[in-house]
């Protein structure tokens, strides 16, 4: 991490768990939150990832198909065990598959709840009692602009992702008496690896940088840098709120 960008002495030491840690945002998260002295636990179903992002930023990393809620809460009990009550959640993981309207099928439409909504709750509902004990600590869930723009061709994609500015508010109000803040950061087109592989071409990328009011990719690092703030006793009075990383273009 270049050393123009900002130190947050209040992540020095702290408990922080971040989903989908493996790949893409989330691998780009536990460095930088590794890189501030954190305390870093991630999650992911990526076992070979997510070892080589452990080793290369001395995290935790604990194997775990979030959609398997009996799994997850077991994961965070040996996390919590491992490094101490978490004192930030960083609600990442997801996958933005693409699937045509009249294909979807109910089993299919509740798979793609499980993979980009429910588990953003139930983490937090599993950290809940630390933060509250603790009187303090920051939830992050990570939305997307996709449904902002209207963007189509996954509609169960963009249904989950907008119920995050739903959760995040009840979160805040819920949580906010006892010290507990939780916002939302909506990335844009982020180029992460997966997204070049699969989706980027020429015409898209240039679409995309045309309708952006700053004419540069937004990649991981821009989205990690927003949620190292959110986490930080810096933005402490900062709470039900969303925050959009995608270079102006909504």
């Amino acid at each position: 991490m270049p050393d123009t960008y900002a130190t947050y002495p209040s992540l020095r030491g702290k408990p922080v768990l971040i989903t989908g840690g493996a790949s893409g945002i989330g691998a780009e998260m536990v460095a930088h939150f590794a890189a501030q002295g954190a305390r870093v636990a991630f999650l992911d179903f990526d076992a070979e990832n997510g070892a080589k992002v452990a080793q290369a930023t001395s995290s935790l990393f604990i194997q775990c198909d979030l959609r398997d809620i009996a799994a997850l809460r077991d994961a965070i009990a040996r996390i919590r065990a491992e490094i101490g009550d978490i004192l930030v959640l960083v609600n990442n993981a997801a996958r933005d598959d693409r699937h045509p309207l009249d294909e979807v099928e109910p089993d299919y439409w509740d798979e793609r709840m499980a993979t980009n909504l429910r588990h953003m709750f139930f983490c937090a509902q599993a950290v809940a009692p630390g933060m509250r004990a603790a009187k303090s600590g920051s939830i992050i869930n990570l939305g997307s602009v996709s449904w902002m723009k209207a963007q189509g061709g996954m509609p169960a994609y963009t249904a989950a992702k907008s119920a995050v500015r739903g959760l995040t508010r009840g979160l805040a109000r819920d949580l906010g008496g006892d010290g507990v803040r939780c916002n939302e950061v909506v990335p844009g087109w982020v180029f992460t690896e997966r997204q070049e592989k699969l989706w980027a071409t020429p015409e898209s990328v240039e679409a995309t940088l045309k309708a952006q009011c700053l004419h540069r990719k937004v990649m991981p690092p821009d989205i990690a840098r927003i949620v190292l703030w959110l986490a930080a006793d810096d933005s402490a009075m900062v709470t039900a709120q969303y925050f959009v990383v995608d270079g102006g273009a909504v």
